[in-house]
């Protein structure tokens, strides 16, 4: 990087900003601990039973090893627990209404307390001793065997899909095991848990809702900062320096990010090609990014729009404002009729038909959030699937889910000679018990300016 380049770079990551007094904008490592055990119970003891019971799975049987772990372990591991040892085994076992799920441990820890960890022989229903030395091959795989020959579930679901990436987390050499250790008959019984490991991802708690609002008002300031005359400097600042100043900025506050940012410009007369991967921001240009934020192993996704103004001019042109609008009308849709009950597709076709019917030259392209950035759940579009997406946009919305409503919707401004400008927006929402969707924070509907 040239000298001139490195030095205005530190300076824009150097600027004072509110958000850099804030030590850590979800307290310590060992407070956000604290708070994700919690959760991580909470799940357990909430989400388990009635996602099992609608699917009638009486066990749920989970192998994985160290480096290889299941996409669900990402929702069974304790907020001090990276990979899982060795090998575990998790066991979940129905043992009818009105009593938990049995939560079985074989190999690794007991995640803060939440599973009963079983190390040694004659493990049995109400437990076993512990062990100086781990179970490790055969012996893990003849203890799952003892358990499943003592209570004698009727369905046995795993971890295999050929749809969902996040239901598909039982690995060729595990599969192998498992089925051989089981037996033929055991094995008759081994069903795909296709919804419930899927679901169990989605289902979110109303806890873990309240710090998501916060965690989107925060990712909202970081832009607002961005798109703004204290880090851009119109002749000068590449958009190259944003997606690191967003970058540093939000590993200075002590949080993560799932993807690396983006930041884009739309200018009058000039095509992106012509603009290249790289361009100085100037006066009267568009601006667009993609962000998100990680904390408390939850993601955020947003985008929003931004305006560099000319020299004395005050405000944006009215045919910006106007392609900001034609967005978030196209939100508004999507929103009507993204509900519980209703499969991607479905929100998808039936939001596409309203926007023809507008005449929105527009696409849709949401999906799931929460524990991963694109999360579980339904998909709702794809950039290059409008017609619909087969498989994993015919799964179903549920109550208490989040979706990032992410879009976009194109204008002729009068102000640039009819070129057309691209308004492209993501905000993140949640559907709360009812399954009504409404803005985890707010929705943009004005841009952000560098004055």
């Amino acid at each position: 990087m040239p000298a001139i380049r490195r030095a205005l770079l530190l300076a824009l990551l150097a600027v004072p900003s509110s958000l850099a007094a804030q030590a850590r904008p979800f307290g310590t490592l060992r407070e956000q601990a604290d708070l994700r055990q919690g959760w991580l119970a909470d799940r357990l003891d909430t989400q388990l039973a009635p996602l099992m019971r609608r699917d009638s799975i009486d066990m749920w049987i989970m192998p994985m090893r160290e480096y290889a772990e299941d996409p669900v372990f990402t929702a069974l591991a304790g907020p001090t627990t990276f990979a899982a040892r060795r090998r575990t085994i998790y066991v979940f076992y129905d043992p009818g209404a009105g009593r938990g799920i049995e939560r079985l441990a074989l190999g690794g820890s007991s995640q803060g307390g939440v599973f009963t960890v079983l190390r040694a022989e004659g493990a049995g229903a109400a437990g076993t001793r512990m062990a100086r030395a781990e179970l490790w091959g055969d012996e893990q795989w003849q203890l799952l065997r003892r358990i499943v020959e003592q209570r004698k579930p009727r369905r046995i679901a795993v971890n295999t899909s050929r749809v969902f990436a996040f239901a598909d987390g039982l690995t060729a050499g595990e599969r192998d095991a498992m089925l051989a250790a089981l037996g033929p008959d055991w094995r008759a019984r081994v069903v795909p848990a296709e919804r419930l490991a899927v679901d169990f991802l989605a289902v979110r708690l109303p806890g873990e809702g309240e710090v998501f609002a916060d965690m989107v008002k925060l990712n909202w300031a970081l832009i607002d900062t961005m798109f703004s005359a204290k880090v851009v400097v119109p002749g000068t600042t590449r958009t190259s320096d944003l997606v690191w100043w967003f970058r540093q900025r939000t590993n200075d506050l002590g949080l993560g990010t799932w993807f690396q940012p983006s930041v884009t410009v739309q200018r009058k007369g000039v095509t992106s090609e012509d603009l290249g991967d790289d361009p100085v921001i100037r006066p009267g240009d568009v601006l667009h990014c993609d962000v998100g934020v990680t904390a408390l192993g939850l993601n955020t996704d947003i985008q929003h729009m931004g305006y560099v103004l000319h020299p004395g001019e005050t405000e944006v042109p009215a045919g910006l404002k106007a392609a900001l609008a034609r967005s978030n009308r196209l939100q508004d849709i999507v929103l009507a009729e993204l509900r519980s009950g209703r499969s991607g597709n479905e929100v998808l076709s039936a939001a596409r038909a309203t926007m023809l019917a507008e005449g929105i030259d527009g696409s849709i392209y949401s999906h799931p959030i929460g524990l991963h950035g694109h999360g579980a759940g339904p998909l709702i579009g794809l950039w290059d699937r409008q017609d619909g997406v087969p498989g994993r946009g015919d799964h179903r919305v549920l109550p208490d889910t989040w979706f990032s409503i992410e879009l976009q919707a194109a204008l002729p401004v009068p102000e640039w000679d009819g070129q057309l400008v691209r308004s492209a927006q993501e905000e993140d929402v949640v559907l709360g018990a009812d399954g009504v969707p409404r803005w985890a924070w707010r929705r943009q509907t004005e841009y952000h300016l560098v004055r």
